[in-house]
C-alpha cells in the first residue's frame, strides 16, 4: 500500500443517536447529520440529494454510518452506501439494544457495508438508566472510540496500528465490535473473533505492569486470532481498552456459543 496515500474520514449519523456520535467526532474529518423525518416526508428529493453528496466523496474515503436499528435508517443506510464512490471503505456501526448481530443472519441491507459494527447496548443498560440515556452514554462512548481510532490510523499516537492494519481488518464483509471499554468482563466469550485490534489506552497514572496486565489476559483469550496489540496513552482517568473486532457473518466461534457483552 502506498504510505502517501491519503484517506478521508467521513462520519454520517442518522437520526438522534447516529447525530450525538458523530457530533463528538472532534478529530479531523467530515461530519454528515441525516434527518429520517425530511426522508419520509421528501423521500425522492431528499434521496436525491444524498445521493449528490455522498457520490462525491474524495476518492479512498473512509465512510461510516451510524444509526439505531429501525427500518427507515437502514433504508437509508443502504442509499448511502450504494451512493459513495468506487473504491471508499464504508462501514456501519449499528445500536442493537439486547440483540446480537454476531449471533443472526446478515441483513439484506448490510450487504454493501465491509464491516457492520453494532452495539447491544448491554453495558448501558444495566446501569437501570432510562434508554435514551443508555443511548446518549454509548454515543459518548463510541465518539471517543472512533477519535482514538482516527488519531492512531493517522499517526498521532504511539501505537502500533496503520492503515494496512484497519483494512485488512475491516475488509470482507464482517460483523464486529467496535468498543472503548473501562470495565472488561473476562468471563464473555471473546474467542468468537477471528481477527481485531486491541489497544490498551493509559493515563498518567497508570502503570505499564498494570496495561501488561489486561493486554495479557486479552492475549491469552485470542492466543489463536489474528490480533494487533498496541498500548498507547490516552485513557482520561485509569485505563481503558479500545477494541476492534470482526469475524465473518454465520460463523460460529470456538466455543459455539454467543454471550452477551
Amino acid at each position: 500500500m502506498d504510505s502517501m496515500l491519503k484517506f478521508t474520514h467521513v462520519f454520517v449519523g442518522i437520526g438522534g443517536t447516529g447525530g450525538r456520535v458523530v457530533d463528538g467526532v472532534t478529530s479531523d474529518a467530515i461530519r454528515v447529520r441525516i434527518n429520517p423525518g425530511l426522508y419520509l416526508l421528501r423521500s425522492e428529493e431528499y434521496g436525491e440529494r444524498m445521493r449528490e453528496l455522498f457520490s462525491n466523496l474524495p476518492a479512498n474515503s473512509i465512510v461510516w454510518v451510524v444509526f439505531e436499528d429501525k427500518p427507515v435508517n437502514e433504508e437509508i443506510a443502504e442509499l448511502i452506501v450504494k451512493s459513495v464512490p468506487e473504491g471508499s471503505t464504508p462501514l456501519a456501526y449499528v445500536f442493537t439494544p439486547k440483540r446480537e448481530l454476531v449471533a443472526e443472519e446478515k441483513p439484506a441491507w448490510a450487504e454493501g457495508f465491509e464491516t457492520v459494527f453494532y452495539d447491544s447496548l448491554w453495558d448501558f443498560l444495566e446501569l437501570d438508566v432510562p434508554i435514551q440515556r443508555a443511548y446518549g452514554l454509548a454515543a459518548e462512548s463510541i465518539s471517543r472510540a472512533f477519535r482514538y481510532l482516527h488519531d492512531s490510523l493517522e499517526g498521532e499516537m504511539l501505537v502500533n496500528v496503520d492503515y494496512a492494519d484497519f483494512f485488512a481488518t475491516v475488509r470482507g464483509g464482517n460483523v464486529g465490535i467496535l468498543r472503548l471499554l473501562r470495565s472488561i468482563d473476562f468471563e464473555w466469550n471473546w474467542g468468537i473473533w477471528d481477527r481485531g485490534i486491541v489497544i490498551t489506552l493509559i493515563s498518567g497514572g497508570t502503570t505499564l505492569k498494570e496495561a501488561h496486565s489486561v493486554l495479557g489476559r486479552f492475549q491469552e483469550l485470542l492466543r489463536e486470532k489474528d490480533v494487533i496489540w498496541g498500548v498507547a496513552e490516552g485513557a482520561v482517568e485509569g485505563m481503558e481498552v479500545l477494541a476492534l473486532l470482526v469475524k465473518g457473518w454465520g460463523v460460529r466461534g470456538d466455543k459455539g456459543t454467543v454471550l452477551r457483552h
